[in-house]
């Protein structure tokens, strides 16, 4: 179901939701969270870490829409978060002088060398931590494609043939084509463009041919695009709009939640995604076991050579301006996250994360979400791709307009094209005009 335009206060034990009695020697905890997939989750760290301490913690979740102009907002009152999700190079600007230096933390000595690497940081300090790594992938189901697999007529003989963009391009036009021997309805999910899904393929399949032409240019950050290999990313979106269940008409109006039924209901053998959706397949409808992944393929030149992309987007921040109390409160909170039996247990089974702490070891792996560990395997066998960073929503909002109109004909591709890479100059200009400055490393 779509996130509501507002945020919503899911607090654990604050006045917001019922009181409870609490130790206020202790300091308070407000966390503003930025994820509204895991709202329930984060919920219950906040439950369980009350019930174990007596400390006071409230938990706010704002969707990823209207999150910025949230995090201001409540920064500016009197109570306000002790911690926050930073979520971009803008964000980590604009709300810098909120941000506690962390790098001499115990908490930030326990991030692994991944996630210490990931961090904001600037001026030789270090200002969040991040709390999840989340790989960019085309999920796949198995039983479709092992009875593919099996017919006279298939392009393929496993899925391990499937090795770049041109066979993975032949299968799904060919499972179109016998999606009635196949008993599925198209070759591939349908590409959602309403805003609560548009991110899939407006925004993350283009920071996968962004990554491409730094890799081709040799950088980590680029003001400009050449658009070197925008007809790469034009071929993975026309492979997705011409073989999927929903007319073009109608593809704007498609929610993830529609998507990712389509995809749990085994009415289509992929559907591009990350390992985040794991709480949106149904798997009282498929298998765990019948999932699969493979990367984001467009036939950029090398890309063979690497797995999945990696993302390391949803980062916390403390509040500087808090009282000394609430911080040592709040940063007692992240340890306990990422170190307790209950915490771990939350943080990364029931969320299906892959948490960047040396506290999560090889008993502490997400197997409740079948994504996150076939993911995991493959970044065992070829190294991850770093996802760049966007200059602002209105960038990806940009695209995705007009990916609305070309995939219902009331628009050209070069649009498209005209957002992808003039849209990047233009953004991360108005960035540096804003802010005065841009980023140093352009990757997630």
């Amino acid at each position: 179901m779509q996130q509501p335009e507002y945020y919503v206060c899911l607090s654990a034990l604050s006045a917001c939701g019922s009181s409870s009695a609490s130790d206020s020697s202790k300091g308070q905890v407000y966390y503003l969270n930025s994820k509204p997939e895991i709202v329930d989750q984060v919920k219950k760290l906040g439950e369980e870490y009350g019930k174990a301490t007596g400390v006071k913690v409230n938990i706010d979740s704002a969707t990823a829409d209207n999150y910025e102009s949230t995090l201001t907002s409540e920064l500016s009152k009197s109570n306000a978060p002790t911690m926050f999700n930073v979520s971009s190079y803008p964000t980590f600007v604009k709300v810098k002088n909120y941000l506690l230096p962390l790098q001499g933390t115990a908490e930030y000595k326990l991030l692994t060398k991944e996630g210490k690497a990931a961090a904001m940081q600037q001026d030789g300090k270090t200002y969040s931590l991040p709390f999840v790594s989340e790989y960019v992938t085309t999920i796949y189901n198995k039983k479709i494609l092992k009875n593919y697999c099996s017919k006279s007529y298939a392009v393929i003989k496993s899925t391990k043939d499937i090795k770049n963009f041109d066979t993975l391009s032949k299968v799904v036009k060919d499972m179109q084509k016998h999606k009635d021997d196949l008993g599925i309805k198209a070759g591939w999910a349908t590409p959602g463009l309403d805003s609560s899904d548009s991110y899939r393929i407006g925004e993350h399949a283009v920071r996968i041919m962004i990554d491409g032409e730094y890799r081709a240019k040799n950088v980590k950050f680029s003001p400009t695009l050449t658009g070197k290999y925008v007809n790469n990313y034009k071929d993975f979106v026309d492979l997705q709009l011409q073989n999927n269940p929903t007319p073009a008409a109608q593809i704007a109006g498609k929610t993830v939640d529609d998507v990712m039924s389509e995809f749990s209901l085994g009415e289509v053998p992929f559907v591009q995604s990350g390992t985040w959706t794991n709480t949106q397949i149904d798997t009282s409808a498929i298998n765990k076991n019948d999932i699969g992944v493979m990367p984001y393929w467009m036939g950029i030149p090398g890309e063979e050579k690497y797995g999945v992309g990696a993302s390391h987007e949803m980062q916390w921040g403390i509040n500087s301006k808090s009282p000394k109390q609430d911080q040592k409160a709040t940063l007692a909170f992240i340890k306990w996250c990422v170190s307790s039996k209950e915490g771990k247990q939350i943080m990364s089974k029931d969320m299906g994360f892959s948490v960047p702490f040396t506290t999560f070891g090889a008993n502490d792996q997400p197997t409740n979400n079948p994504i996150m560990t076939e993911a995991l395997k493959l970044n065992k066998t070829k190294p991850v791709i770093p996802v760049p960073i966007v200059p602002s929503t209105q960038y990806s909002k940009t695209i995705a307009d007009a990916l609305t109109e070309y995939a219902q004909g009331t628009g050209k591709w070069s649009k498209v094209n005209d957002a992808i890479v003039n849209g990047w100059a233009s953004e991360w200009q108005t960035v540096k005009q804003q802010i005065g400055s841009l980023p140093e490393n352009g990757l997630e």
